[in-house]
Parts: structure tokens; C-alpha cells; sequence
């Protein structure tokens, strides 16, 4: 069968219990721009986004709707579809705001996956310097995805949706605890790190340069809200990303990362990190909380309730998680 011609990942819809709480952690400090309101949910871009690329919807619970990915045309959708009969994945369509025809699945690991070749263009924000709020988020890189099964969900979307290689995390015996696989040709639009899951580890946003992070730390402490900075700012081995992880009023976990580099060339030769290697997961910067290995967020079941978690058999050797 043919691999789907994936474009990248492009956007996320998170369920959130206070709509208000949200658009004051989003909005009003982080300066994403709405580019949709509804009473019930907020449309969210970065000054680069040319369309919503957060969803922050409001539910009794949080947890993650969906992730969706961009297809380059609507003959992808199809033999997408074509992969989830022949696999036995339940899929069924759906429509969203600005996306007509939206192919949800739940993919054989848990997680809720949609993909749309259509969507609603709006100017871009880059250059209304005017309009800018916030440290400057520019666009949607890549989400992290917590998962018992490393390797296997590595495998599967690498052969059967045609992600790459870019960096990968193993063992003295061979066993790969995490792994960075990509579409558009940077370090990553997913990462598969081990952990109890399946669950969202961090959606990241692109930021112009390291100044920006920094600023975002000055924002959150003018606004008395230090407490919403989990990690960083540091620089990671792995991607060699400039980094800071915030949490959201839900405990939602939100990156904003720069300065990774690009793996466009078909004969990138993957970059190995041995578990033991420290430097993989920061490169600088300060110790990393216990909060950041344990705790993610839900994922939707495909008819509805969360995804129930697995531990992992991976235990008793340094957690690696990016």
C-alpha cells in the first residue's frame, strides 16, 4: 500500500475546564492570537500559523481531543482510510472549524490521530509587528507522545505513514526508550518517549530565538505566575533545542523551543544517545522536576472517555523523556 503523504502536524484540540483560566494563560500571557471565539471554544495561532493550530475546548474534564496532522491532498485521506480497514483501526469523519472533512482514527496504540488535506487560510501575523502580544510564539512544531511502546509505535508510523528518523534514545541491550521522527524535515512533529501511556507528554510551539523564551520567564513572573514554569529555560542534547515547559491552568504541558536543525537530506544519518548520556536530555541547564517524567495528559478514547494507560515494561534505568 502506499504511504499517505503526511505534511507535518498542524494542530491540537485540548479539553480544558475553565475557558476563562485558559485564554488568560494563552492569551493574554503567551499572546497566541484567537483567531476564532465560540462559546464553548477557543481558536488558537502562533504569528506564523496561517490557521488555528490550538483548539482549547471546554469540557468537565481535560484530556486531549485529537492530533491532527496535514496531508498534502485529498487522495491522502483516502488511502488513509484505506490503511484503517485494512488494519481494523475505527475511523469515521468528522468536521471542524475552517476543515471541512477531517479523518479521525485512533491509531493502534491508543492515540487519536486526524488528518485533513483542506483548511481555511488567513493572512499571517508574522510581519504585523503591531499586533504582536506576548514573547512572539511564531507556529506549531511538534507534539510528545508518552508511550509503553516505544518501539513498536516508532516502527509502525515510519512504515506505514512514512515519519523519519532523526534521533533516537537506546540501551546496552539494543532497546529504544525514545525516539524523534519527523514529516517536515526538522528534528521532529512527533516524539515516542517511554512512560506510562498512551498519553500527551507536550505540544511545542517555534519561537524566533532564545530571547523570546526568556522573555516568556519575565511575562509569567511580572504576572505573579511563576508557578507555571515546570523546566528550563536549557538546552537539550537531543534536537539541540533551546527550551522552556510550561503547564496550563489544566496541568496541560505547553514547550516553547527553538535552534533545532534541519534533517531534509534523504540520506540523514539518525543521531544514536546513549541512555546513560545526561547530556541527551539537557545539555544545560537545571535538574529536571519528578513532575516532568510522571505526569501527561489524557487522550480521548474513539468513542468517548480516555484511553486507558499501560506502564511500561522499560523500568529500573534513567528516565529519558524530552
Amino acid at each position: 500500500m502506499k504511504v499517505p503523504q503526511i505534511v507535518r502536524i498542524a494542530h491540537a484540540v485540548l479539553y480544558v475546564t475553565n475557558l476563562e483560566r485558559a485564554r488568560r494563560f494563552y492569551v493574554d500571557l503567551l499572546g497566541l492570537n484567537i483567531l476564532h471565539e465560540r462559546e464553548n471554544a477557543l481558536y488558537l495561532r502562533g504569528t506564523e500559523d496561517r490557521e488555528w493550530t490550538l483548539k482549547l475546548e471546554l469540557a468537565p474534564e481535560p484530556g486531549v481531543k485529537h492530533l491532527a496532522y496535514r496531508v498534502a491532498d485529498a487522495a491522502e485521506l483516502e488511502g488513509l482510510v484505506e490503511l484503517a480497514q485494512e488494519l481494523g483501526l475505527p475511523y469515521r469523519w468528522e468536521s471542524e472549524q475552517d476543515r471541512p472533512r477531517l479523518l479521525r482514527l485512533q491509531d493502534p496504540f491508543g492515540v487519536p490521530v486526524a488528518f485533513y488535506a483542506e483548511s481555511q487560510k488567513y493572512p499571517w501575523l508574522l510581519q504585523r509587528y503591531d499586533l504582536h502580544r506576548g514573547p512572539g510564539i511564531q507556529r506549531i512544531d511538534h507534539i510528545n507522545v508518552m508511550t509503553p511502546q516505544v518501539e513498536a509505535m516508532t516502527r509502525w508510523y515510519m512504515e506505514r505513514l512514512g515519519f523519519r528518523l532523526s534521533e533516537y534514545t537506546e540501551d546496552d541491550e539494543g532497546r529504544i526508550w525514545a525516539a524523534w521522527i519527523h514529516r517536515k524535515g526538522n528534528v521532529h512533529d512527533l516524539a515516542l518517549t517511554n512512560g506510562t501511556g498512551p498519553r500527551l507528554h507536550h505540544l511545542a510551539y517555534w519561537m524566533p530565538d532564545a530571547m523570546s523564551i526568556i522573555r516568556a520567564c519575565d511575562i509569567l513572573a511580572g504576572a505573579m505566575e511563576t508557578e507555571a514554569i515546570e523546566r528550563g529555560p536549557g538546552r537539550h542534547g537531543v534536537s539541540n533545542a533551546f527550551f522552556l515547559y510550561l503547564r496550563d491552568p489544566d496541568g496541560h504541558r505547553i514547550e516553547l523551543y527553538t535552534s533545532d536543525y534541519s534533517t531534509i537530506d534523504p540520506d540523514f544519518e539518525p543521531i544514536r544517545w546513549h541512555l546513560n548520556d545526561p547530556r541527551r536530555q539537557t545539555l544545560w541547564g537545571a535538574r529536571t522536576p519528578k513532575s516532568w517524567f510522571l505526569e501527561g495528559s489524557l487522550l480521548e478514547a474513539f468513542e468517548g472517555g480516555f484511553v486507558p494507560t499501560t506502564e511500561s515494561e522499560l523500568k529500573g534505568l534513567p528516565q529519558h523523556v524530552i
